[in-house]
């Protein structure tokens, strides 16, 4: 059995439409839908919602929250899976990665490029591949996604190809 505790905390694969005022919003997290359509034998969950935020509304103070949040779930967790948002994935990759010490279990970062409500999402994609990163990634901070898994620090968002990258393989066209 593989106790996984899920951190949410809003972002694009979060997002529905509202009707009404013709926006996107973060009022839910959509995570528990997305895991219902998978088979996940051996697998305990502990759900742990952060905010529901877009990440571009993130700032020094969430990310304390999601790094509290952490060292609350550690304890009783083989991996931690974070569902983020992309805009400032990098961001906060980055900042766990400089203030987490003694890591014994992987953290997995996932989101999406478009919101699970949208018939081409890729946020059940992202949420299976970052599962079974869980289960194979050795301790340290990574992002899984859109067929990649790479660790922090160097993680980038490469918004051209709408994916992530490492700081080596990314080219900045100007």
């Amino acid at each position: 059995m593989v106790n996984l505790a899920i951190l949410t905390t809003g972002g694009t694969i979060d997002k529905t439409y509202n009707e009404h005022e013709g926006s996107l919003l973060n009022d839910k997290t959509m995570i528990e839908e997305i895991l219902k359509l998978l088979r996940l034998p051996d697998l305990s969950i502990k759900y742990i919602h952060v905010m529901n935020k877009d990440s571009l509304d993130m700032n020094g103070e969430d990310r304390k929250q999601i790094l509290e949040a952490i060292d609350t779930s550690r304890p009783f967790s083989d991996a931690i899976l974070i569902i983020h948002g992309t805009d400032t994935l990098s961001e906060t990759g980055e900042y766990l990665f400089s203030n987490i010490t003694n890591l014994k279990i992987p953290i997995i970062i996932t989101g999406a490029m478009r919101p699970y409500g949208f018939r081409d999402s890729d946020a059940t994609q992202n949420v299976t591949e970052a599962l079974f990163a869980t289960r194979i990634t050795t301790p340290g901070i990574w992002v899984a996604m859109h067929n990649r898994r790479l660790s922090f620090p160097g993680v980038v968002k490469d918004r051209k190809n709408l994916t992530f990258t490492d700081n080596e393989d990314f080219i900045s066209i100007t």
